[in-house]
């Protein structure tokens, strides 16, 4: 894709600064997915009434991602070009992506439908999937917690592509796709869900363990100890752990009956914490053991599995997601206005700050 890239940098002004750009792609990451929460809340709508959907919203979704896609390319071209790289910067990409990640999955999900008894992808499917993906983008900020590198597997691009020609093959043929065997009695969905879990289990994780390995006996490790080689990985181990307990255990299978609030709080939550391990690796300092999101969480799984919160589980579902939400957002605009106080900087513009 690098030879479409070069083309269209070309075209971009060169007084846009380059956050304005990975900025962009994020907005039109995100409104795209809430135009398709709008006909879909429930991941119903492709698989019960497969014209609910507009056509126009496949192929609008098409498009914001590739243009999505296509800003998350050029941004650190864009500020090479513009001699305007930054921490800044790096931490703005790396940060809208860890939020972004989630994003497209969720957007995905509407295009295969929740399980319907015939076809469809159950809602703890769903749960995997996301939390493989997320654990794919993990392993590669971890990697560069302990080498200083950061691998970037060429998965990504090809995730990329395949979702933009999904929406394309959803808006032109139709949904009812998704809903006849492909081969051997397997739909697509399965098809892509086993190539997950395979470019998962055997080629990206053993990939970065390989990386770690090969710095070690370079002796290019950050971290010389296993304690602080492994520290970036015990909250979001505990954060999957606590969520995992929560949809198996829940008196009222919150999963089932709000999928796409639940998947927003996992992925919203899994953001905030990767944030923090990318800030304390582009600042070598110790990241924290225990994440503080873990304790309310903790205190919300265990009121949930216990019972105590009876029929209000979902309006506790609703309240907690609508906290973290904000927290997350919050945390971001303080991170990105102390880093461009710092750095005397602008987040949007190119132009220096005026010294007082």
């Amino acid at each position: 894709m690098q030879p479409i890239w070069n083309k269209i940098i070309k075209i971009v002004p060169l007084w846009i600064a380059p956050n304005l750009l990975t900025f962009s792609g994020f907005i039109m990451i995100l409104f795209n997915y809430f135009l398709i929460s709008f006909y879909d809340w429930d991941y119903t709508a492709s698989g019960t009434s497969p014209g609910l959907v507009p056509t126009w919203v496949w192929l609008f979704s098409a498009f914001t991602t590739f243009c999505a896609y296509a800003l998350d390319s050029i941004d650190g071209k864009h500020a090479r070009r513009t001699q305007s790289s930054t921490p800044l910067g790096e931490l703005f990409d790396h940060g809208l992506d860890s939020w972004a990640t989630s994003i497209f999955v969720l957007s995905f999900f509407s295009v295969c439908s929740r399980d319907n008894g015939k076809t469809g992808v159950s809602v703890y499917t769903m749960y995997i999937y996301l939390s493989i993906v997320l654990f794919n983008f993990m392993c590669s900020h971890w990697e560069k917690y302990n080498t200083g590198v950061l691998f970037l597997p060429w998965g990504y691009d090809i995730s990329q592509v395949v979702l933009i020609a999904a929406y394309l093959l959803t808006g032109t043929v139709g949904v009812e796709v998704w809903q006849k065997p492909l081969l051997f009695g397997y739909y697509i969905t399965d098809v892509l869900v086993i190539l997950l879990i395979g470019f998962s289990l055997f080629l990206s994780f053993p990939q970065t363990l390989y990386n770690i390995h090969r710095a070690h006996l370079k002796k290019t490790l950050k971290n010389d100890s296993l304690y602080e080689g492994l520290l970036p990985l015990v909250s979001p181990l505990l954060l999957f752990i606590l969520l995992t307990v929560w949809v198996v255990l829940s008196p009222s299978n919150i999963l089932a009956k709000q999928p796409r609030l639940f998947l927003w709080m996992v992925g919203v939550t899994f953001s905030n914490v990767i944030c923090k391990v990318i800030i304390c690796q582009m600042s070598s300092t110790r990241p924290e053991l225990f994440h503080w999101f873990l304790f309310p969480l903790a205190l919300v799984v265990y009121a949930a599995i216990s019972g105590l919160l009876g029929p209000m589980e979902e309006a506790v579902l609703a309240v907690f997601t609508t906290l973290v939400t904000a927290a997350h957002v919050h945390y971001g605009v303080c991170v990105g206005r102390q880093l461009s106080e710092h750095l005397n900087i602008y987040i949007f513009s190119l132009k220096k700050r005026v010294q007082e």
